[in-house]
This record gives structure tokens, sequence and C-alpha cells, in this order.
């Protein structure tokens, strides 16, 4: 697979596919990719790649020709083209693992108050947005989608280090534990060391639910529409719900006492 980044500050970007698993994966030919600066294509001496929007307002713009012109260069109506833009679809992980069956992205990253609206309606496939905020750099924004998106492809990491993830099944992950057995204090859960992989299994399943409940109960909810919990999740939700409805019973009681 192979990722192309239109962008103003390539060096930003050049230390993101050099390092770590990204390296590896593009060492192994698992992985390409391309840097292009959009100042290359600016049409004056002084590489200018911006200028006042129409009809007035705050900030500028960044300049249709240039753009275009790197655009071309990379044939981008031949791809798929990605605009990173705050006012973008939501970035999600199906969205993701769509997008890791495309043999090549190309990304715009976005600078200042954005760009000319005509390179949109002319190029760009989708607009994509990775949160409800606004970023100045569009390329940190692309190394969290490029990110999530390459780790999937078939060699780069383990197909069982996927497996319930965060997000990868509609729950969260569950909490987990390496040594020392004993840290601060705290210890390690005895059913991860009894070797019974049947309750470890079981404890995990909660614990997922557990978190997805307190943390984004919404997830919970769209699962539940979707028909995707089994029977087996679905008591353990109503034990849950149960348990955090008898300790706030107590707790209350307890305030109520110590009022008195």
């Amino acid at each position: 697979m192979k990722f192309t980044v239109l962008t103003l500050f390539p060096e930003i970007l050049k230390a993101y596919f050099e390092n770590s698993i990204m390296a590896k994966a593009v060492e192994k030919g698992i992985i390409a990719y391309e840097l292009v600066n959009i100042r290359d294509f600016a049409l004056d001496k002084h590489h200018k790649c911006d200028d006042a929007p129409y009809g007035g307002g705050a900030g500028q713009l960044m300049l249709a020709e240039p753009l275009s012109l790197a655009l071309e260069s990379v044939k981008a109506k031949r791809k798929r083209v990605i605009y990173l833009t705050p006012s973008g679809m939501p970035f999600t992980q199906k969205r993701a693992k769509e997008l890791r069956c495309e043999d090549e992205l190309v990304f715009i990253c976005g600078r200042y108050e954005g760009i000319d609206q005509r390179i949109i309606d002319y190029y760009v496939d989708d607009e994509i947005s990775i949160g409800d905020y606004v970023m100045s750099s569009g390329e940190v924004a692309a190394e969290v989608m490029i990110d999530t998106i390459y780790r999937l492809v078939d060699g780069v990491i383990s197909s069982e280090s996927l497996v319930e993830e965060s997000h990868s099944d509609g729950l969260l992950e569950y909490p987990q534990y390496t040594r020392p057995e004993v840290f601060n204090g705290m210890t390690v859960p005895e059913v991860l060391r009894s070797g019974n992989h049947e309750n470890i299994r079981k404890w995990r399943l909660k614990k997922r639910l557990e978190k997805t409940l307190r943390n984004r109960p919404e997830m919970i909810l769209r699962a539940r529409q979707l028909n995707e919990l089994s029977l087996e999740a679905e008591k353990m939700i109503e034990e849950i719900t149960e348990q955090a409805h008898a300790l706030k019973h107590i707790k209350n009681k307890k305030k109520r006492m110590s009022a008195t």
C-alpha cells in the first residue's frame, strides 16, 4: 500500500515514516510513501502558497494553483484523495478498515484557514475529520489516519494483535497487566495468573463491557441495535448494571447515615 502526502512541511512527516513499526513496514516493502512539497509548485520566486479569502475574513487560504499542480504531479484523479478538515466526515475504525483495501491513498494536508473549495470539488473523494476539534496542522491529522490504516495492512503486525482491540468489534479493550506481579501494593488479578483460559476469557469480556459502559455507553447501544452482542454479553451487562445499582444504593445509604 502506498501513502502519498501533499504538504507544506514534509519534514514533519518524514520522521514518522522513518521510525518504529512504520520504518520496518517500509523496509519490507509492505508500505510505500511519497511526500510532495506543495511549495515546489508555487508560481512565484518566493514560493507563496496562500492568500486572503474572497469575501473577507480572518486568516489565509492555500492557493488553488500550486495545490492543483502538486495533485496533477501524482495523477490524483486516478486515485482516492482525502482532505483532512474539521468539517469532514468522522474518521472511525470502520472507515480505516475500508481504506486499508486501497492500493494508494493521497492526503492533502491543510494549513491556515484551509484550501480553495474548487480543489475539493475537482479532486477530493473524501473530506475526513479525526475529531470534533480544530488543529493547525493537517500533517498531524494525516499521521493519525495513516497510523490507524497501515497497521491493518496484512504483514505489518500480527493478526492476533488486532483481535479484541478497542473498536474492533464495538467494544473497548480489557485492562492488561505484566510483570511485576505486585506493583505499589497493587496485585495482578488472580484470574490472569490461574492458567484457566475459559475463566480468563470470561473475565476479559466482562471487563470490556464494564469499560465500554463506563466510558462509551453509546457503543453498547449501537452494538445492540446491530445485534452484535452475544447472549453471554447481554447477561453480563445485566449483572454489571445490577451491581452498579446496588453499590450506588449502599453509597447513598452511607451518605444519609453520616449526615444524621
